[in-house]
Order: C-alpha cells, then sequence, then structure tokens
C-alpha cells in the first residue's frame, strides 16, 4: 500500500512537471527581445492552439502582443508588464501560457487538471503592455537616440539607476491612464518622470489606447492585471450590485494563491486598469500583486518559482469561473 501511494504520488510530481514551460526561462531578466523569440518558438510548437496577434505598438514603435488560448468565444483577459520594473509578470503569463498550450497538446491534463475549460473559455494573455519602460528598466538603452537617453536620465531625476523605472517610454504612468477616477488622481508628478505622472489626460498613451480598444473588441468576462509586488489582489472599486459576485470570484483566487484580499476602501482613488474596466463594463475584475514587497525596482529572480507554484491554475480557475457567469 505504502509503495502504491509513493508510485502515485511520483506520478503526480512527473506530470505536474512536465507541463512547465520548456521555451520560456527566467535565469535572466525577462526582456522583449527574449519575449519575440518565445512567441516566435511558440508559434511554432503550438500553432494549433495559439493564436498570436499585435494589438498596438509603443510610442517607440515595440509591438504590444495579444495571444488567445482555447476555443471558447467567452474570453478572460490577463495583462503583465503595466510598469516597466514588472516584467517578473511577464516571464509568469508566458510560463502559464505555454503550460496550458502544452497541456493541450499532450491531451487536455495539466498535472491532474482537466484544461477541458478552454474548449468553451479563451484566455487572452497580454505578456507585456509596456515594452518601453521594461527595455529602459533592465538597462537597454541602445535602441533610444543619445539625445533621448538624456532626456531619460532627467525624468530619471539625473540617476544612471534605471531599475526603479516604473513609467512607459515617454515617462507616463500607464496605471494611471485609465478615465475612472483620474482626475482625482493626485498629480505626484507634474512632469514626464520614471513614476507616478498621470499625463495631461486620460487615455493619453498608445499602449493604454491599445489595450481599451482591444478590451472592448473581445468583452472579457474576466480580467486581471498581474503587478509587483505585495502578495495581495485588488478587486474592489465601485462594484455596485455585482460586489457579492466579484468577491467571490477574488475570494477563489486568494484561497489558491494565499494572497491575501486587499479590504475596499471607502474612497479609492481609482485611475487603474481594472477601476475602469469594473465601472465600465460590470465585470469582476482583479489587481494581483506577486512577490514580496521589495522597494523601487523588480522583484529578484530568485521568488519566480514560488509565485509560479502560486499563480499556475490561476487562469483555469477564472476559465472556469466566466463560463459560470455565462450560464
Amino acid at each position: 500500500m505504502g509503495r502504491l501511494i509513493c508510485m502515485l504520488f511520483c506520478l503526480f510530481i512527473l506530470t505536474d512537471s512536465v507541463a512547465d514551460a520548456k521555451i520560456v526561462k527566467v535565469d535572466k531578466p525577462y526582456s522583449y527581445e527574449r519575449l519575440k523569440q518565445d512567441l516566435k518558438q511558440m508559434n511554432k510548437k503550438y500553432r494549433e492552439h495559439i493564436e498570436i496577434k499585435t494589438i498596438g505598438t509603443t510610442h517607440f514603435g515595440r509591438e504590444i502582443w495579444g495571444v488567445k488560448l482555447g476555443e471558447g468565444k467567452t474570453n478572460i483577459v490577463l495583462i503583465g508588464a503595466h510598469h516597466g520594473r514588472e516584467w517578473l509578470t511577464s516571464a509568469l503569463l508566458m510560463n502559464m501560457l505555454e503550460s496550458y498550450a502544452e497541456a493541450c497538446q499532450r491531451g487536455n491534463r495539466l498535472g491532474f487538471r482537466s484544461t477541458d475549460i478552454l474548449n468553451q473559455v479563451s484566455i487572452w494573455f497580454i505578456p507585456m503592455l509596456n515594452p518601453d519602460g521594461v527595455t529602459i528598466q533592465q538597462n537597454n538603452l541602445k535602441s533610444f537616440s543619445l539625445d533621448y537617453q538624456d532626456q531619460l536620465l532627467q525624468m530619471n531625476e539625473g540617476s544612471r539607476n534605471l531599475r526603479r523605472w516604473k513609467a512607459n517610454g515617454i515617462g507616463v504612468d500607464l496605471n494611471r491612464q485609465y478615465p475612472a477616477g483620474w482626475r482625482r488622481l493626485n498629480q505626484e508628478q507634474s512632469n514626464p518622470s520614471y513614476a507616478f505622472y498621470k499625463g495631461k489626460k486620460p487615455l493619453e498613451s498608445k499602449e493604454v489606447i491599445a489595450l481599451t480598444q482591444f478590451i472592448k473588441e473581445i468583452k472579457p468576462s474576466i480580467a486581471v492585471a498581474y503587478h509587483t509586488a505585495g502578495r495581495e489582489i485588488f478587486w474592489n472599486y465601485k462594484n455596485g450590485k455585482h460586489l457579492k459576485r466579484d468577491y467571490k470570484v477574488a475570494k477563489k483566487v486568494s484561497r489558491l494563491t494565499n494572497y491575501k484580499l486587499a479590504k475596499p476602501e471607502p474612497e479609492a482613488f481609482g485611475g487603474g486598469f481594472t477601476d475602469w474596466f469594473i465601472t465600465t463594463y460590470h465585470k469582476p475584475a482583479m489587481t494581483i500583486e506577486i512577490s514580496y514587497l521589495v522597494g523601487e525596482t523588480s522583484p529578484p529572480l530568485s521568488v519566480f518559482n514560488t509565485e509560479w507554484k502560486r499563480n499556475k491554475y490561476v487562469g483555469l480557475l477564472l476559465a472556469k469561473e466566466a463560463k459560470k457567469m455565462d450560464q
């Protein structure tokens, strides 16, 4: 009996591990260039299961990709790297995409979990909304002119240490750009900066324009924006009559990831993606913060495996929740 239990346990470990990503590697900072290469390889290997499209370009011409996995007309969307220093969320979503695609190709199981829900619900992955900001944060400035490099340093308060860079390529904080309470946001920065500048008006940045137009096109039933850090889930912003429904969905994600649910603030300011999605579409949306708090920088690569284990099944869980909402 003990030997049988051991064999079953080993089988679980084996089936669970083979679903982990093979193309996506997180042995160094996850860059825009690596994202492009990984998508190219995935398209070759999983073309029967995924659809890759450009949803827009940044101010410096970098492409913003959306990747669809699934056959269902019901959609959910998972978004990474609103902020330059949050590229670990891009790696997480790419790892999730590859793991799910490989499970579908192998026979619809991820460990002992079925991926059959992807026949009814499609997951759209937007791994890196802010590739300009990621490129700057990783100190890869060669693609910018020398004059503009000087402007970037000015926006970074003269410091050549760009690891705290949060904004997009023109110094606008993308998660303070959405028309949901935007006017009430404090203007912590009155000029373009490495962080916190909300812009002259909402929907000013090309990245946010591209995303909001794409959301309007696919009409997702649930939306998630991944951020770092704090291991916390923000889910509440003027949810109105849908408060209980949205709380139930967020609570399930909290139990799965072991991230705490943020307590609703009576006077939340807004301006973020999930604030806009909730008030515009009246559907559940969450900001999921991975990693422990790290201050003004990107989380260390060493935290990735822990965060991946916490989030591995989030996409499948949300796909099932979206299907329930449609019934």
